[in-house]
């Protein structure tokens, strides 16, 4: 019997981030069910060039595919059309059975777009697994850029019903149903496979690392609450500094622990070419976003030092590289998502991995996946006040890991790879 072949469009291993993960995730899922052939078609460049960004994970040492059949190619340059047409060819070569590209991001509709669209000529299931379908800034050229790039599918998976309103609010014309198993609509209907983020579990916590020394190292108290991940203006980090402080006014058991890596701040300032980016991607931003919408000037831990907050907060202002992520997770006692807006999110997928709880805010997906009181706690949107009383009712009323491994168990690689292989 032919193996069924596979191939998964996004950022493979060697990229920073979430969507890298996910994509690696997904492809390890796959190659582990049984008669599967499973291909990671990558980019060698994910964006224009005028972003003034590094995404190439250069820290990491651990090879996240190891054990594993999977091929992957770093074949498509978003600035290249040249490589497009080259992707077009090396996926067809392949003959696969489906191809389920990534999207998470408007500004590469143009290339996905093209290739789905032409890949859709050819007999094959064309899948978009979408983290978003309405972006976080939405500009006018975001919306374009959507439409074009996730009209050529065949089918669709979401990880939230926020997201599937979103797509029927994309292309009111288009005949859509949803479904959680995975079966496919009838002909004339696209089908919508609403599923989940899975547990991410390409991070392991081990048995033998010394969380004990690890805290009195560092300075960590009794209770550490953790923002883990790229500090972006969404996730709210402006809100929890002020939150934390309130609790650390009540309480002197508690740290706050920041890791993850300023989002615009990864390229050396002082070379010309990264002067150049910063002038031509800001003019782009003021052409089509909103000013509010332009980050790049944002600096939170700022905070820390003017709410004077040094002895109780510890930063790690990088990238972390794939071996340290458990370290982080394993001193916390809980992961806080303070976010102003959210789609489905993958530091929550990997908190739920070490089976931290969650404090999140009541936006987005988070009140579908958590169930206040149970597997985390939930605050109002933009009210730091309710924050900090989350942060405090957890530290009264901690919530047991049992808990957040209870509401999780249902959110597993291998069902999400059974309902994309669904017969």
């Amino acid at each position: 019997m032919s193996k069924r072949k596979i191939v998964c469009f996004g950022p493979g291993p060697k990229f920073k981030g979430g969507i890298s993960n996910y994509n690696t995730s997904l492809a390890k899922a796959l190659d582990k069910e049984e008669n599967t052939e499973v291909h990671i078609v990558s980019w060698t460049q994910q964006y224009p060039a005028i972003i003034p960004r590094e995404f190439v994970d250069k820290s990491s040492k651990t090879d996240l595919l190891e054990g594993t059949d999977i091929q992957v190619k770093y074949i498509t340059n978003y600035n290249n059309p040249a490589s497009w047409r080259a992707t077009l060819k090396y996926i067809l070569s392949l003959k696969p059975e489906k191809v389920i590209f990534q999207w998470s991001i408007a500004v590469q509709g143009l290339p996905l777009g093209w290739l789905a669209k032409k890949l859709q000529q050819h007999d094959l299931e064309v899948i978009f697994d979408l983290h978003f379908v309405i972006q976080k800034e939405n500009s006018k050229l975001d919306q374009l850029f959507t439409k074009y790039g996730i009209a050529h599918a065949d089918n669709y998976i979401v990880h939230a019903y926020k997201t599937a309103d979103e797509l029927k609010e994309t292309f009111p014309d288009k005949p859509f149903k949803i479904t959680e198993s995975g079966e496919r609509s009838v002909k004339g209907e696209q089908s919508i496979i609403k599923l989940y983020h899975p547990i991410y579990d390409l991070f392991q916590a081990d048995d033998s690392f010394d969380v004990a020394a690890f805290k009195k190292e560092h300075g960590l108290k009794e209770h550490v609450f953790l923002f883990f991940g790229f500090i972006r203006k969404y996730k709210g980090l402006h809100h929890l500094i002020p939150a934390f402080e309130k609790v650390a006014k009540q309480r002197d058991d508690v740290s706050l622990l920041i890791c993850g890596e300023s989002f615009w701040a990864t390229l050396d300032n002082s070379k010309l070419s990264t002067k150049l980016k910063n002038a031509v991607f800001g003019l782009a931003k003021k052409l089509f976003l909103k000013k509010a919408d332009d980050e790049r000037e944002y600096r939170p831990l700022e905070l820390i030092q003017k709410l004077g907050l040094e002895n109780q907060s510890m930063v790690v202002n990088e990238f972390i590289p794939n071996e340290d992520v458990n370290k982080y997770f394993q001193a916390s006692n809980a992961v806080v998502l303070y976010y102003d807006y959210a789609t489905p999110s993958g530091i929550e997928s990997l908190s739920y991995n070490f089976k931290l709880p969650i404090l999140a805010t009541k936006v987005g997906h988070f009140p579908e996946t958590i169930k206040d009181g149970f597997n985390g706690y939930l605050a109002e949107a933009n009210n730091i006040d309710s924050m900090a009383e989350q942060m405090l009712r957890f530290i009264e009323n901690p919530l047991p890991a049992e808990n957040v491994a209870e509401k999780t168990k249902e959110l597993s690689w291998a069902n999400y790879a059974k309902a994309i292989l669904f017969k």
